[in-house]
């Protein structure tokens, strides 16, 4: 399920063909990161997926930057002083609709961390850099086609928080570049808006709605 951006009227109407398909039950579900900020409500998006994840077991979610950003931001995460997330995602990340939706006051990151329930704040600070599949691998901007699969992966496994922005989350310049040589999967990634889902044999990309419009997309993979 590509960007969901608070888009919570969107999010319902993809969950609920899902759950109409005959092996629902049988079916791994993988949000590829940005639930939060820019769309109508983060909260509540975060919210579907929590409850989600204690309904349906096969299911999972990947950091997209904005919630990397946010939970650095209010300091759910340890991230050098140098990245300065708090000033980065108050300004330029769309924040707003995210602290409205929380009902805290814009900019006042700790009131924003008393109102985010302990089940979001868990999610936030726990939630993985990637996910792996045998044929597929799920990272939300891409992967660096000039650096060892092995070794990104590695960083990705433990997420490491010491970086100032990590380029598998936040760099626009990985979504159409292809994986490296040693990648053995289908690399599946979000983070930039397309106009429709993108197919190649080697990456596909489904953030169809970049959180300003447009229809969520969800791929059935084999």
């Amino acid at each position: 399920i590509g960007d969901v951006h608070g888009q919570t009227d969107k999010l319902r109407i993809v969950l609920q063909k899902l759950q109409r398909l005959p092996d629902y039950q049988d079916r791994w579900i993988v949000f590829i990161g940005d639930l939060v900020d820019r769309g109508p409500d983060p909260c509540s998006a975060i919210e579907i997926v929590v409850q989600l994840l204690k309904e349906h077991e096969r299911t999972t979610a990947i950091a997209g930057n904005h919630e990397l950003a946010m939970a650095a931001a209010i300091k759910l995460v340890n991230t050098p002083s140098y990245s300065d997330w708090e000033q980065r995602w108050v300004a330029h990340y769309g924040s707003e609709q995210t602290f409205d939706s929380y009902g805290a006051q814009f900019g006042d990151l700790d009131d924003l961390k008393k109102k985010v329930p302990d089940e979001h704040q868990q999610f936030l600070a726990e939630v993985p850099w990637s996910v792996e599949h045998p044929d597929f691998f799920f990272v939300h901007a891409g992967l660096n086609p000039n650096q060892s699969f092995k070794i990104q992966r590695s960083i990705l496994r433990e997420r490491d928080f010491s970086l100032n922005r990590p380029e598998w989350l936040c760099s626009k310049s990985l979504v159409h570049s292809l994986p490296p040589d040693d990648c053995p999967q289908v690399v599946i990634s979000g983070h930039v808006q397309v106009p429709q889902v993108q197919f190649s044999s080697r990456k596909i990309l489904i953030d169809t709605t970049g959180g300003f419009g447009g229809d969520l997309s969800c791929v059935l993979l084999p």
